[in-house]
């Protein structure tokens, strides 16, 4: 549960601080127009801030840290964000400063990290299902209609 909770809070102050420096990094380079550093506060916000709260949420109801998914999910979705946010600056440090021909590797790495992110979203799932329903009926019911309805 710390390590939830020290991850939201440390997704919180980069976020905020991601947003000061897009904010003072344009400003100094005198950039108007569109960059991906504009959006890099929001998904650590969003992504990191709010997504991790509520999973604490969740860990406190459902104690999903003992589902052995839980890890998977922890380590994958926040490989997954770190990347996503790592390249979005890169990309947005690059616009600003007049690049227009960018790598290819840019968007491959960015698609990497949402790939990461919605894989870790699959196991947060995944985990919960086992908290909520037990390893017994996952294993017995995993392929009927009945059991995918709830």
């Amino acid at each position: 549960m710390k390590k939830l909770f020290y991850s939201a809070f440390a997704y919180m102050v980069i976020g905020v601080l991601s947003g000061l420096f897009y904010r003072e990094f344009t400003k100094g380079k005198d950039f108007t127009g569109f960059t991906q550093l504009s959006v890099v506060h929001t998904h650590l916000l969003t992504l990191g801030f709010i997504v991790l709260l509520i999973v604490l949420i969740l860990e406190k109801l459902f104690t999903l840290s003992e589902s052995p998914l839980f890890n998977w999910f922890f380590w994958t979705y926040n490989a997954g964000l770190v990347m996503t946010a790592a390249i979005m600056v890169v990309h947005g440090m690059l616009q600003v400063n007049g690049a227009t021909d960018v790598s290819a590797a840019i968007p491959g790495i960015a698609g990497l990290g949402h790939i990461l992110l919605s894989a870790g979203m699959v196991l947060l799932f995944l985990a919960l299902r086992t908290r909520l329903f037990g390893t017994q009926a996952v294993k017995h019911d995993a392929g009927t209609p009945a059991a995918l309805a709830g």
